[in-house]
């Protein structure tokens, strides 16, 4: 009795912190239809693919759809030629039922990477079920009563990002291997792919849940990206951010120090960048780091925030006709949530919104 009643304190924080951070679980499946407009398109965690062979703008994110009466995790997607009108959706991918994950604990942040001739889905998957240890650090400069024991006690559970190939945009995707690339161990989300000299990564956040201080990290690939080809490269912690230390605490709410989101890009300056998301004073926001050795193993140095008014999560590609872009989702709400483009430029500093360029 007493371990039914822990799990249903669990349960009922678990809704409460999704709330209270404005994550939510993906939204059903729109109704497929042409000349849909951004602002009318239901996302969060954006991934735009300018495939070249196509010449198509293909916009994926998670979803929700139903299989013998069991809802499950999914990625849709939509298609454009010009980033104004779109078609679509339609599913790409549902998590299976054979795997580790457990399907109707859903899916975040898919990503699309042509990689070696194949198309690479990374999508964070989840069994929440299934607990994990604890890494038990304290963020920089914080203390117990910051942090809230109660919030702590949710208890670390499995996700982690996991590597599926197709050999087109729409797939079909199937599983490398049945488990996350990172530890099983570790919870982790949001995995990209980089590659630096030859050799892939998977750059990814840690889960502040289980470390309290989130951070990113990255692990080599093996050649097919299906598993870690060695161990955990820390980069990061989410509180190195100065603008996140210098958030000032006016209510009872814990200090989130969360890292979500990111993605690197490289200047033609040969200045390495990475894109990450965390929360100040509450709201979601598009942040800016850069590499001070030009090398994915930094040290990495905090800059400034791209993106704020509750938006974030977002990725950088080229449109078809050299325009540099940025998509993040505003605002951090998984019921309003919608696209927001933004043209970007290099700068000697790294990058920036250009003016003018929503």
């Amino acid at each position: 009795m007493q371990s039914l009643s822990r799990w249903i304190s669990m349960s009922v924080l678990a809704v409460a912190l999704v709330v209270e951070l404005g994550w939510a679980q993906p939204s059903p499946q729109a109704q497929a239809r042409d000349n849909w407009k951004l602002g009318e398109i239901r996302v969060h965690d954006p991934w735009i693919l300018a495939d070249n062979s196509t010449h198509t703008y293909f916009l994926y994110t998670a979803s929700r759809s139903m299989k013998d009466g069991k809802a499950r995790g999914s990625v849709i997607v939509y298609q454009s030629k010009d980033l104004a009108t779109w078609s679509g959706p339609t599913t790409v991918f549902e998590v299976p039922d054979t795997g580790w994950a457990e399907p109707s604990d859903g899916l975040w942040a898919p990503e699309i990477h042509f990689y070696q001739g194949h198309y690479y889905l990374l999508a964070t998957l989840h069994n929440n079920a299934k607990l994990l240890p604890s890494s038990g650090g304290e963020p920089a400069g914080s203390s117990e009563t910051q942090i809230e024991v109660r919030y702590r006690g949710l208890g670390p559970h499995a996700r982690g990002t996991q590597v599926f190939v197709g050999d087109s945009p729409t797939g079909p995707f199937r599983a490398l291997v049945d488990r996350p690339a990172p530890s099983p161990d570790s919870m982790t989300l949001d995995g990209t792919l980089f590659v630096e000299d030859g050799q892939p990564y998977m750059v990814y956040a840690h889960e502040w849940i289980q470390l309290v201080d989130g951070a990113m990290e990255a692990i080599p690939l093996t050649p097919d990206l299906a598993q870690a080809a060695g161990g955990p490269i820390f980069l990061f912690k989410a509180s190195d951010a100065p603008w996140l230390r210098e958030r000032t605490r006016t209510t009872n709410k814990p200090i989130n120090y969360v890292t979500d989101g990111p993605e690197l890009y490289r200047t033609a300056q040969g200045k390495l960048c990475m894109i990450w998301s965390s929360f100040r004073d509450g709201k979601y926001v598009e942040t800016l780091a850069h590499s001070e050795s030009g090398k994915l193993r930094g040290p990495w140095l905090q800059d400034n925030i791209l993106v704020g008014d509750d938006s974030g999560h977002g990725m950088i590609f080229h449109a078809f006709d050299g325009r540099l872009m940025l998509v993040v989702h505003h605002p951090n709400d998984g019921r309003l949530a919608r696209p927001n483009l933004y043209q970007l430029e290099e700068t000697n500093a790294g990058l920036r919104i250009k003016a003018d360029g929503k």
